[in-house]
């Protein structure tokens, strides 16, 4: 049996975590947030030319992505929960022209997607149990004899 050498820590030597750590922005956790959701755009959600780029007057890594091809860019901004977020901050991605997903990142690495709005949008009719509801509410019950 040949004894190999310990595992490192492969994100560290990740390309994009690379290219993300030389964008200068000073707050790791930050870059590894962002490092996380590329890695859920690109690799579980199958998101088109995701693009990392530093947000100078934030001090952030925002990602540029597109859902589908050809489809519209969207700016990410990943963010760890324990991090807070202003208006200000809100409002100087919004600026950049393209629709925003706030990114949560958990200590456990789950991210929630949440879409950021320039004002005020219409809400999607409701999807889900409501449907079910529905269903269970029209079906006759059936009483089975024992």
């Amino acid at each position: 049996m040949t004894e190999t050498a310990p595992v490192e820590n492969w994100i560290l030597l990740h390309p994009v975590f690379c290219e993300m750590k030389s964008l200068g922005v000073e707050d790791i956790a930050q870059v590894h947030a962002a490092f996380l959701a590329y890695m859920d755009l690109t690799q579980v959600r199958h998101w088109k030319e995701v693009s990392c780029l530093k947000c100078p007057e934030l001090q952030l890594v925002l990602l540029e992505a597109r859902e589908t091809e050809g489809g519209p860019t969207h700016t990410v901004l990943p963010l760890s929960v324990h991090k807070s977020i202003t208006h200000k901050s809100i409002r100087c991605v919004l600026d950049r022209g393209f629709p925003m997903l706030l990114c949560a990142v958990a200590s456990d690495s789950t991210l929630v997607y949440q879409k950021i709005s320039d004002g005020l949008v219409t809400p999607e009719p409701p999807v889900g149990p409501f449907q079910d509801v529905e269903r269970r509410q029209n079906r006759k019950r059936r009483h089975h004899p024992q």
